[in-house]
């Protein structure tokens, strides 16, 4: 398996540090708000990461941040927390605004899109773990502190710091990181931040430098030791934490544990909608309900995301996405076969299916080519919708469609129809052989609105559900 490291800038053979198990975390969502459709791209595409992995053998232990505290409104620790922003605005605590969207959050993801569940674990539920974390990077001189401020780490400490976005600190500006008073470089970062000395925060915390909250980029390196370890295989995110959160990772994890963080560090890239980036003043940011209430179904959703690369700039649109139910539907009928009378004379050449599922798997080991393998998938669709099955490809067809579901989430194993529905199928066959043209429109109708579409062909009639 081949995977893209952006710390190399290259593809690289995939070798785990265990000979069995696979060491995975990714950055989770900051639960502030409701998420939007650009929040579950990389869950996506990291979904299908791990099934890959899992196809090719390996045991996957993968661990997820959830960010319910600590993540400033810039990257460069000012402004609000998101948590205590969104609390203002809903008129309720942060702490029940976290509970809010994680709720969502789940159902969304784990439900509705059918996501492999990661082992979650809340920044709010390692507060004493990151005060430790801190105090060992204290003992080793990497910090110090800006009164009113907080609890800064010292990057002129470190001779590769940036080297994951292969920053020139010289030619950074000197205000671009840069608004706290009292930092002494450019990129130096906040470990811990003191509250505001005038008001009460919902989540702030006893520590001994004073009362206070962690900073967001301490969460994810302390999440990811205590729940896989001082080194991990897979570092995943968006290609917006390379510059700084990814970064600041780095750069903290490896003082303290003075050994290479993450093998490889997985990004991906972003979707715009009608070209344009999401924002609320172009109210162009839509959720997995808006998709739901305009009738799609949500894997034509994930559909789309794949058929881009997950290193590739994405694009939304109503009519991209129609594109991809279009497809979705194409593929249920594909699938629908496995219920179809056999009217397949033709036998598939041995082991066709078998051989399909490889070149996938081969484009799948491949920096994860989900348009590469949604290719072959379509091309499958197409010989099965002019030489449909016989009775001796059934078993290896349905092992294919299991094989999709396993590899890229794809549920398409199709219920069969009732024996009523099967009855009245025949009924209608028996009205087109007499040229009943208006009895096979009335049960053609019957059937439709019992959810269940008709195609004709010179080879019969084949069903598929709407």
């Amino acid at each position: 398996m081949k995977l893209y490291n952006t710390l190399s800038r290259e593809k690289e053979d995939f070798k785990p540090i265990s000979k069995d198990e696979v060491k995975i975390y990714t950055c989770g969502l900051t639960v502030y708000s409701e998420p939007h459709i650009g929040n579950w791209v990389p869950y996506i595409y990291w979904d299908v990461l791990q099934r890959v992995l899992m196809a090719e053998g390996y045991k996957v232990n993968r661990v997820q941040n959830i960010t319910d505290v600590g993540h400033l409104v810039s990257d460069d620790d000012s402004g609000e927390d998101k948590m205590e922003k969104g609390a203002k605005a809903e008129g309720i605590t942060a702490w029940d605004v976290a509970n809010k969207y994680i709720k969502i959050a789940d159902e969304e993801a784990y439900q509705k899109l059918g996501l492999l569940k990661p082992k979650m674990i809340r920044a709010t539920d390692k507060i004493q773990e990151q005060i430790d974390f801190v105090k060992e990077l204290e003992d080793k001189e990497y910090t110090y502190k800006i009164d009113g401020e907080g609890i800064y780490f010292d990057t002129s400490k470190l001779k590769d710091y940036g080297k994951l976005a292969r920053l020139d600190i010289s030619g950074l500006e000197a205000g671009a990181r840069v608004s706290v008073d009292g930092k002494r470089n450019i990129t130096d970062f906040a470990l811990w931040k003191f509250s505001p000395a005038d008001q009460q925060r919902d989540m702030e915390w006893d520590s001994p430098w004073g009362k206070g909250f962690p900073g967001w980029h301490l969460e994810c390196s302390v999440i990811a030791q205590k729940g896989l370890g001082d080194q991990i295989d897979i570092h995943t995110g968006g290609i917006d934490h390379i510059p700084v959160h990814h970064t600041n990772e780095i750069a903290q994890t490896e003082s303290l544990t003075e050994k290479s963080f993450a093998n490889f560090w997985l990004h991906n890239n972003h979707i715009k909608v009608d070209s344009k980036k999401m924002s609320k003043s172009l109210g162009n940011i839509y959720t997995l309900k808006d998709i739901e209430n305009k009738g799609f179904d949500l894997q034509a959703f994930k559909l789309m995301l794949l058929s881009k690369h997950y290193r590739t700039e994405g694009n939304f649109t109503w009519e991209i996405l129609e594109a991809a139910q279009n497809r979705l539907n194409g593929y249920k009928k594909m699938a629908a076969n496995v219920w179809q009378p056999r009217q397949g004379t033709e036998h598939f050449e041995q082991n066709y299916f078998e051989d399909k599922q490889r070149a996938i798997m081969e484009a799948l080991s491949d920096d994860l080519n989900t348009p590469a393998a949604l290719v072959i998938i379509s091309e499958v669709e197409s010989i099965i919708e002019k030489q449909h099955l016989h009775d001796t490809s059934v078993g290896s067809f349905q092992n294919f469609l299991d094989f999709l579901d396993t590899t890229l989430g794809l549920k398409l194993q199709i219920e069969n129809i009732s024996e009523g529905q099967t009855k009245t199928l025949e009924q209608r066959q028996k009205a087109r052989d007499a040229k009943s043209w208006a009895q096979s429109d009335q049960l053609r109708d019957q059937l439709h609105e019992q959810g269940i579409g008709i195609d004709d062909s010179s080879a019969g009639q084949t069903w598929y559900r709407i």
